[in-house]
């Protein structure tokens, strides 16, 4: 038996939670600053922060990934003369498709909302 199986469960108030963790919601998406919730430890008490951290490291594993795969995969196929073209405009579009992301979540975490990202947002929870 745990010692925290008889502690009180803290309600926290939705409306207040975000509004007072905006910066540290935006602060998720700004690349490697996401690391500032984390090391505060602000996602331990606050549902607003920890929903705009998880999100935001999606974001960044979809961007990062994505351009890793993409980089091994021109590597491997760039023998094909029509490949690099097509390799850069799916580039461009993975770059376009995470400012964009990058642009809503920030918009999101501003106005206090904790809607997922789209098509990414539900892939993955890194902080239950």
């Amino acid at each position: 038996m745990s010692e925290y199986d008889n502690a009180p469960v803290v309600e926290v108030d939705p409306t207040k939670d975000a509004n007072d963790n905006k910066l540290m919601g935006i602060l998720c998406y700004l690349g490697i600053l996401w690391l500032v919730p984390l090391l505060t430890k602000k996602h331990e008490e606050s549902p607003f922060t920890k929903f705009h951290l998880n999100q935001g490291l999606l974001l960044s594993v979809f961007g990062f990934g994505g351009s890793i795969a993409l980089n091994i995969v021109s590597s491997i196929l760039s023998f094909v003369p029509v490949f690099g073209l097509i390799m850069m405009l799916v580039g461009l579009a993975l770059s376009i498709t995470t400012f964009v992301f990058f642009i809503i979540g920030i918009i999101n975490a501003a106005k206090g909302e904790m809607k997922p990202l789209p098509l990414i947002g539900g892939l993955y929870t890194f902080f239950k």
